[in-house]
């Protein structure tokens, strides 16, 4: 299991997934949920290295290592800090 960790808070996730659901938990808005608006973007304080590659829609728009959007990004295992 992977662990997202949002304000502080800890989520648990399978390793692989989207972080998307623990995203809307935390409250971290969410318009498009498809990487098209980039309301739920993301910063990535720890663990960038345990997240997937950026896609399309993250490159689209202008994210970077340390900054993704909450509804794209996989978690591949370990643990992630991340604020908005």
């Amino acid at each position: 299991m992977a662990k997202v960790i949002i304000d502080n808070v800890e989520y648990e996730i399978p390793d692989g997934t989207l972080m998307a659901p623990v995203c809307e938990k935390a409250g971290i808005p969410f318009s498009c949920n498809s990487g098209v608006c980039g309301t739920c973007q993301i910063e990535v304080q720890e663990g960038a290295d345990n997240l997937g590659e950026l896609n399309q829609e993250e490159e689209d728009l202008g994210m970077d290592r340390n900054n993704r959007l909450g509804c794209q990004c996989i978690v591949k295992s370990g643990t992630v800090k991340v604020t908005y």
